[in-house]
């Protein structure tokens, strides 16, 4: 379809990403155009952890031009493009393959003469790198180039301790230096129906201790998807979560997903755990090592500047930090208020689902530790709730951590500090399921944690509930006030599953959900249409997030409520696609077309995620264990 980027209103500036193409092998993604050429604009170029170690790998051939036919990915990890060289008398088909795989990206390209005469031509390869961190890049601030070092070889740049080498084969017959680029040349003779290829390998600096591995794909339990539904969405999901798969450092057996490609290529708490969550009924592999991941990673003390307290579980990992703009965060950074809850829901889900008895009873240390954390955040009758960050960190600390994200009806953003609605929710499943993982594994605490949770849903139904022209719902936060924010938003979804409503209060959600402001036909809107901060194209006040979608369509469908369900569902999956079966991280409706947020990650695992669970239920195949009533 015809694709239109507008610019997001609350992102101004950032680095665009939509009509890219990115081939990955995580912690390895190379982002191009769709026609191959890895041009020296945005985003495009090799990354591999939080560097971009090349931001240009065009071929071309003096005198003529090359014209793009066709454009193929194979899984995640491979790639092939088809271009043409035109001439007066003859046809050169210019076949590239690219491959990522163990921390580096392989090319080749072979040059085909389909014409009847011999034709010499001079293929030339343009290759450049600025070994910039990937949150710079994002940014959009310009960047400075790194010098090429040519040698026998190939090139080579550095900056510190950050090296990236280009090697080909064979050897260029030529190479300079032009300007910010290293030029290598090959000259070539061929006949008719004859084929020329070379090779060339991109290579990063090794990788620090800490720095996430390539990981084996996963073994999935592969849904059967009925033939009224797109089975080849399925496995372009799968093929990405694959992609997207890393292995800790500090035993490499345990896998988890990356959130996504580029920006978030690396350990995320609430990413990483709805990922798991979602996929239980494929994997509790995945689970499993998602949990040991973050249990290693687990908070122990007081750090003001990280947000680390005893119990918490992080936020995101990364070796180097962050530092873009107003954001400056230390590599191991835990400014999340959800994400302690929802690593408690998965070690149940995952038990019930059937992760090995031994490997949940080695978890139960940490469980206790994190529920203790959530009795201390919440206090004495209170509710989970987080001021944010002063300086560097985030302000807002729930999944929609956008500086604007939660507003009134108005449209007014709200003073912090904020309490979730979702997050009690998540608090209230992690307090009922921990109690059940004790009381099974005879640990003591499980009608402490019960009763904690019952006062919880109590205090919630007292102080959350509100009305409007089209009846009650839950509002999406209390304010620092402890006033509850009018307007409807998605994260009310989030709440049927966790068992805190009653029948009746999930049906009023439900039937919330289904009205046109929030249901756009394509999907779950994050605010409600009718709000006065509705924008489609910002990043949390009415775009569609598709794992926030996939939530509540088998939340919907845990209550029964299949109307509804199948409505956001079959939207979700007409909107795949619009996007070729690869969904974005977040989209829009907007001037009737379906468009991507212009710096949205694509692929993005609790999107992949989500669609797989959306795509299984419409199939009637097993939901994850977390939407079955107790």
């Amino acid at each position: 379809m015809r694709r239109r980027t507008r610019h997001a209103t609350d992102r101004p500036g950032e680095t665009i990403l939509d009509g890219l193409l990115t081939v990955l092998a995580a912690p390895a993604e190379l982002l191009s155009d769709p026609d191959g050429q890895v041009r020296p604009q945005g985003a495009q170029g090799l990354y591999v952890g939080d560097t971009r170690f090349c931001s240009r790998l065009e071929i071309g051939v003096e005198g003529v031009e090359l014209h793009a036919i066709d454009s193929q990915l194979d899984g995640a990890g491979r790639a092939r493009f088809v271009s043409e060289l035109r001439g007066a008398s003859t046809l050169v088909r210019v076949h590239r393959y690219r491959r990522l795989g163990d921390r580096r990206a392989v090319e080749e390209v072979e040059l085909h003469n389909t014409g009847a005469t011999a034709i010499a031509l001079q293929l030339e390869l343009r290759a450049r790198s600025d070994l910039e961190a990937t949150p710079v890049v994002k940014s959009g601030v310009p960047v400075e180039t790194v010098a090429p070092q040519l040698d026998g070889s190939g090139v080579r740049w550095s900056r510190g301790l950050l090296t990236a080498a280009l090697r080909t084969e064979p050897v260029a017959a030529g190479a300079r230096a032009d300007g910010r680029d290293a030029v290598l040349s090959w000259p070539v003779r061929l006949e008719p129906d004859s084929r020329w290829s070379v090779r060339f390998t991109l290579e990063p600096s090794p990788p620090g201790t800490e720095d996430f591995r390539p990981a084996a794909p996963m073994r999935w339990k592969v849904p059967v998807v009925d033939a009224g539904h797109p089975a080849a969405l399925l496995h372009r999901c799968l093929a990405d979560l694959d992609g997207l798969l890393l292995a800790d450092p500090l035993r490499p057996a345990d896998r988890f997903a990356a959130a996504g490609s580029p920006w978030f290529c690396t350990l995320f708490g609430r990413d990483s755990l709805w990922s798991a969550r979602m996929l239980l009924p494929l994997s509790t592999e995945l689970a499993a090592g998602t949990l040991r991941a973050l249990a290693r990673r687990q908070g122990t003390v007081d750090d003001r500047r990280s947000e680390e307290e005893p119990g918490k579980i992080i936020h995101e990992f990364r070796p180097g930090g962050l530092r873009a703009g107003r954001l400056d965060l230390p590599p191991r950074y835990y400014g999340t208020i959800d994400a302690t809850a929802l690593w408690c829901c998965l070690l149940h889900d995952a038990w019930r689902a059937g992760m090995p008895h031994d490997e949940v009873a080695a978890l139960l240390p940490n469980l206790e530790a994190a529920l203790e954390w959530m009795g201390r955040t919440a206090g004495a009758g209170g509710f989970l709730a987080y001021r944010g960050s002063s300086s560097g960190g985030l302000a807002n600390q729930g999944w929609k951590d956008s500086a604007g994200a939660v507003r009134w009806a108005d449209g007014t953003i709200a003073d912090r500090p904020l309490a979730l609605c979702e997050v009690q929710g998540y608090a209230y499943a992690a307090a009922r399921g921990g109690a059940a993982l004790l009381e099974t594994f005879g640990r003591p605490g499980a009608a402490r944690w019960r009763d904690w949770a019952d006062r919880l849903g109590e205090r919630f139904r007292a102080a959350f509930w509100i009305d409007d022209v089209d009846g009650p719902y839950p509002a999406i936060a209390l304010d620092g006030h402890d006033r509850p924010v009018t307007g409807p938003a998605s994260n009310m979804a989030h709440l049927l599953s966790t068992g805190m409503l009653t029948a009746a209060e999930a049906d009023l959600v439900a039937d919330r959900l289904a009205h046109a402001d929030l249901d756009s036909g394509h999907g779950l809107r994050t605010l409600s249409s009718t709000s006065g901060g509705y924008d489609p194209l910002s990043y949390h006040c009415g775009s569609v997030w598709p794992h926030d979608t996939a939530i509540a369509v088998l939340g919907l469908a845990g209550i029964g409520r299949h109307d509804v369900a199948t409505s956001l569902g079959e939207g979700l999956v007409a909107a795949a696609g619009e996007f070729a079966d690869r969904l974005p991280e977040l989209y829009a409706e907007f001037d009737g077309e379906t468009v991507s947020y212009p710096t949205a990650c694509r692929p993005q695992a609790w999107a992949a995620a989500g669609a797989v669970a959306v795509l299984s239920y419409l199939s009637g195949a097993d939901l994850p264990s977390w939407t079955q009533p107790e």
